[in-house]
């Protein structure tokens, strides 16, 4: 390891290329210090992981999990600089897709003064994240598998999520003592051959890692959301083999509850399962949180649409529309409501999800635009009836992402992120009553 200190790194104007990482012409380093416990060499994204968390956690105790690793890669890129020796090996795929900005002049820094910590998991780009910080909380460490979302999470944080938390090797890095894990982890069948339906019935699935953090970890409290088809997922089973497994691992977990973005803010019906937990010696009982109330629609479409005509690419080709209506009319004909829908001004969107699907069903008729010149290689000429797709920035806004958000990616990657995504406003509202109930038992 090199025994220097970061100081010189410290400046807030530092970004990576400034200590010597030429991002179209990456390499990954290669030493002792970029190898696992096991000796594997750790891949080169996890290498940008490792030393943007330090970074931003350098002052502080949890940067301890960061330190050695992360000091020693900021120094071997700053060398480069200087021509000293450094064996590489390669060059990485994963970095060409990194357009590195100021890892400290970004749009959603940390507070200042944390009220309290939290981990990001499953963490896609960040909706978690926004709602925790905007909270008073701090990110101790973030974990994303996907190449297309960890630049869109850099791009807005300043740090590289670590990538497959089935791994050993990443889950290593978590630090000590964090107060909160959070995240929306992917529902999967789990094996029950043995009916036991806790802990070791969940291995082999993603579930299992969020039980094993928190087993290993004991943080003061968890806040996990899915799909609602949880609930009745194999007929319940799934749900009670998770609230067992969240049982034996040390929490007190109310009972979880469905809750639909557009009472929070957002014009989107977007139904999820939110599921907290506390750890048992804290004193908390069940009946001590509630879920925020769900009662108020307060916006619609024309709140979020954007302020100026949008560009003619948005907009269906005459083709299009009419194989959207053939397809409409033909579950129609067999008794089924598939099919395209158009959200009015003054509706709420349904919701976005990933896959054409989501954008078909949240058409909208905007007729601002008098420019439909073709931008694209689309068939026909665009619908004259102002019948076009929302935008990714609509989508955001559906998500409750602010507008100084960066999306980075194209268009297409964007709509999969943000139907991905979660609706940072009800996160929040739920978030709110996670932390008062800590507060009211002094856990915080």
């Amino acid at each position: 390891m090199v025994k220097k200190d970061i100081a010189s790194f410290n400046d807030k104007s530092l970004s990576l290329k400034d200590i010597g990482f030429a991002y179209t012409k990456a390499t990954q380093l290669y030493d002792e210090q970029s190898l696992d416990e096991n000796g594997n060499l750790i891949p080169f994204s996890d290498q940008l992981a490792i030393a943007t968390h330090y970074l931003h956690l350098h002052n502080s105790r949890f940067a301890r999990s960061y330190a050695e690793k992360g000091i020693h890669y900021i120094h071997l890129w700053t060398s480069q600089k200087k021509n000293e020796e450094i064996r590489a090996v390669g060059e990485s795929d994963a970095s060409q897709l990194y357009l590195f900005k100021d890892v400290f002049k970004i749009p959603f820094p940390s507070p200042p003064s944390p009220k309290f910590t939290f981990i990001d998991l499953f963490a896609g780009i960040g909706g978690f994240r926004i709602a925790f910080q905007n909270l008073g909380g701090q990110c101790v460490y973030s974990s994303e598998w996907d190449v297309q979302a960890q630049k869109t999470y850099f791009a807005n944080y300043g740090e590289v999520p670590f990538g497959d938390i089935t791994l050993e090797r990443t889950k290593n890095f978590i630090p000590e003592n964090f107060d909160i894990l959070c995240g929306g982890f992917p529902c999967q069948a789990f094996s029950l051959a043995g009916k036991k339906r806790g802990f070791e019935e969940t291995r082999g699935t993603l579930f299992f890692d969020v039980a094993d953090i928190l087993r290993r970890k004991q943080p003061k409290a968890f806040f996990l959301e899915n799909v609602k088809g949880l609930m009745i997922h194999d007929k319940g089973r799934t749900l009670q083999t998770i609230l067992k497994t969240l049982d034996e691992v040390g929490y007190v977990v109310p009972e979880p509850e469905i809750v639909n973005a557009m009472y929070f803010d957002v014009p989107q019906h977007r139904e999820r399962i939110y599921i907290v937990g506390f750890r048992k010696d804290l004193g908390i009982k069940k009946g001590d949180f509630a879920y925020p109330e769900q009662k108020v629609v307060k916006k619609r479409f024309i709140d979020i649409r954007e302020e100026n005509p949008v560009a003619a690419k948005y907009y269906l080709s005459n083709q299009y529309v009419k194989t959207l209506v053939a397809h409409k009319e033909r579950h129609a004909a067999k008794g089924n409501g598939f099919g395209y829908e158009i959200i009015p001004d003054d509706g709420v969107a349904n919701a976005i999800v990933v896959g054409g699907m989501g954008r078909e069903r949240n058409l909208v008729i905007d007729k601002r635009q008098t420019d439909l010149t073709p931008t694209t290689r689309i068939k026909g000429e665009y619908n004259r009836d102002g019948l076009r797709r929302m935008t990714p920035r609509e989508w955001a806004r559906l998500q409750g992402f602010p507008d100084k958000f960066k999306i980075v990616v194209a268009d297409a990657s964007a709509y999969k992120q943000f139907g991905n995504s979660v609706a940072i406003p009800a996160i929040q509202a739920t978030a709110e009553q996670l932390l008062n109930t800590l507060s009211n038992k002094d856990a915080l």
